[in-house]
């Protein structure tokens, strides 16, 4: 169930087309966000607008003033022209000039004013939308998928991978909510009212000024499509820098032990450098097309000046108002207009922007939406039965299984567990000792045959009743940050004090728990590194036992301990398997002895199966490494550590 997906091809089912209309479905969840964040910047265009227009009839009016005062005006030689007054509303003729100009500039500064705080309402819904719900709803919705999510699932795929996918590309999908739907929504709304206010001032000189947007729409598309391909390359090499940074975090004991700090520190900074060469071959993309589109810009500029010009000497010309109108433009109005076509222009190369962000968007929404369209392996059956408690009766009915079809781990096998005995499981490296625990609380399913608890299916028992009535101690038990009160609580978090006690007393760990500081309300570091192997393993232990489980599972619990915290949490163990289905990988003689039945594995399959003395009594695997030290524990641990055949 990986992840990893073709450099140069999309998934089945994965195309652009179907994430668009998953993106615009998600985008559709959150239209109300999305047409108000819209509606605040239209109003926000329309005031610059009013703005700006105010700004020409200004500049017009200005010079009405001082045309009134030129002599030419006094000989009857040219008629001064009013400004175009917007909305029909013209000042009474009692009004002084200075009255006029600074009304004009007075609405002006109102307009600036309020744009100024609606430019704070965008900034402030935007940031909500975005990382206040959308972000969050998209985290949260990944994560609730990948606690439902097999074992399977995390083999296949590393931490840091799908670490980078909950973060990083939430992120970047989101962006095309914000970066590709509102800003092409306020694009065109901007283009569309910028284009009908230039046709208003003056159609022809419109028409001409924009007679290059089809290249900047061409040179767009072709922008999107080069660096489509460049964006999936980058976020594989940044799947790749979190993995080292995840490695060598988890094992920097091993990495200082060995003395490889620089190594690492190489590894990493080849890593990062990797990302920012991907990166700046993008940028070196976008570089060379935003200089293209600042030309043609400039195209459009050039076009202006000549022909504009040309219509601002014609209006000034004219003998009268209606004539100049026809023929030219003012000086007011040739400012507007130059305004909204550098407006206009810059809407067109905000375009590159909603391109770039479309690429990302598409880029990582592929990998989010892999996560999310997992399929889930592990779940409940229709018909599923609920049971209350396990009585801990186990059958393995011809059970086979495999983590990929050609590669078999388990092979037909076939045992039966009464409630309340103890399995050990014995097996050199690779055997399949840790896949057979994990087939019975589901981690995973079986691939042929069936396996049986209480006489029921397991893919047919409910499957929250089925993990709560299975205790399991691993073999490196993880711990949370959090106190140990709710670590051994962590499966049953409405336990009483009482009841957390007595399962520490269990597991042997109440006393050294008294001794420190804050007793139960100590808290841990990461993973319970300031607790000893021992400490951490016995924690476990009572974090299994406080389920009071009929089953008990112990994946070789004592495997990287010394030997007297291995006596200490065997003793533990023999509490805790009390009354319990227990199966336990073992290597301690002791403890084989009083197993109910030692189940040999040998590559996959059922080599040996019986009591301690009925193994004993047959040659075999089970004989030879009990017998080979004078049957003491060392060689039954030999058995494990050398694969011994």
């Amino acid at each position: 169930m990986s992840l990893k997906n073709d450099d140069n091809q999309d998934q089945p089912g994965m195309n652009s087309r179907m994430l668009i209309k998953r993106l615009l479905k998600l985008a559709w969840k959150y239209r109300r966000g999305c047409l108000k964040v819209v509606a605040l910047q239209v109003v926000l265009l329309t005031l610059g607008m009013l703005g700006l227009g105010l700004s020409g009839v200004g500049v017009d009016y200005v010079r009405y003033q001082l045309a009134l005062k030129s002599p030419d005006a006094v000989a009857g030689v040219i008629a001064p022209k009013l400004p175009r007054w917007p909305f029909g509303i013209v000042p009474p003729d009692d009004w002084s000039p200075m009255i006029v100009v600074g009304l004009i500039s007075a609405v002006i500064l109102i307009l600036a004013g309020i744009r100024t705080l609606l430019n704070i309402s965008y900034a402030i819904c935007m940031n909500d939308l975005v990382q206040g719900k959308i972000v969050v709803d998209l985290r949260g919705q990944v994560f609730r998928k990948m606690q439902k999510l097999s074992f399977r699932f995390f083999d296949a795929n590393a931490s840091g991978t799908i670490i980078n996918r909950v973060t990083g590309d939430v992120q970047a999908v989101r962006s095309f909510v914000d970066g590709v739907v509102i800003q092409s929504l306020i694009v065109a709304i901007s283009l569309a009212i910028y284009l009908c206010y230039m046709i208003r001032i003056h159609g022809q000189l419109t028409l001409a000024c924009l007679a290059t947007t089809p290249l900047l729409w061409y040179a767009t598309v072709r922008f999107s499509r080069l660096v489509r391909p460049a964006y999936e390359r980058n976020r594989e090499l940044f799947d790749r820098q979190i993995m080292v940074l995840s490695e060598n975090v988890q094992g920097v004991n091993v990495v200082k032990g060995f003395a490889r700090q620089e190594d690492e520190i190489g590894k990493f900074d080849r890593a990062v450098d990797a990302v920012r060469d991907q990166k700046r071959s993008i940028f070196k993309r976008i570089c060379n097309y935003q200089p293209l589109i600042g030309f043609i810009t400039q195209v459009n500029l050039i076009v202006l000046m000549g022909y504009g010009g040309f219509l601002v000497v014609n209006y000034e010309r004219a003998s009268s108002v209606e004539a100049a109108s026809l023929v030219g433009l003012s000086i007011g109005q040739f400012l507007v207009f130059a305004g909204l076509l550098q407006q206009f222009s810059g809407q067109v190369a905000n375009l590159s922007s909603v391109a770039d962000s479309m690429q990302q968007s598409l880029t990582c929404s592929r990998r989010v939406f892999e996560v999310i369209d997992a399929p889930v392996e592990i779940q409940n059956s229709p018909n599923s039965v609920r049971i209350q408690r396990l009585r801990g009766e186990v059958a393995f009915d011809n059970v086979s299984f495999a983590y990929h079809a050609s590669d078999p781990v388990l092979e037909n096998l076939s045992f039966r567990v009464e409630p309340g005995q103890c399995v050990a499981v014995l097996g050199t490296t690779g055997s399949g000792k840790s896949s057979l625990l994990g087939l019975v609380p589901r981690f995973y399913d079986v691939t042929g045959g069936r396996l049986l608890i209480d006489g029921h299916d397991v893919k047919d028992i409910n499957l929250e009743d089925l993990r709560r009535g299975i205790g399991i101690v691993f073999q490196e038990s993880f711990l949370f940050s959090n106190t140990i009160r709710e670590n051994i609580a962590f499966g049953c978090p409405a336990a009483t004090d009482e009841d957390v006690v007595k399962a520490a007393k269990i597991a042997a760990a109440h006393d050294f728990i008294m001794e420190m500081q804050k007793g139960y309300d100590t808290v841990l570091r990461e993973n319970g590194s300031n607790l000893s192997g021992g400490q951490r393993q016995r924690l476990a232990i009572a974090r299994a036992v406080l389920l009071e489980p009929s089953i008990l599972l112990l994946d070789d619990p004592t495997a990287s301990v010394d030997s007297q915290t291995e006596g200490e949490i065997m003793e533990a163990i023999e509490n805790a398997m009390e009354s319990r289905t227990t199966f336990i990988v073992a290597h301690r003689l002791s403890t084989l002895r009083k197993a109910d039945m030692v189940i040999v594995l040998r590559d996959g399959k059922i080599a040996q199966a019986g009591t301690h003395a009925e193994l004993m009594k047959s040659q075999g695997l089970y004989q030879y490494a009990a017998k080979m030290q004078g049957a003491d524990e060392e060689s039954l641990r030999l058995l494990n550590i050398t694969g011994i055949t």
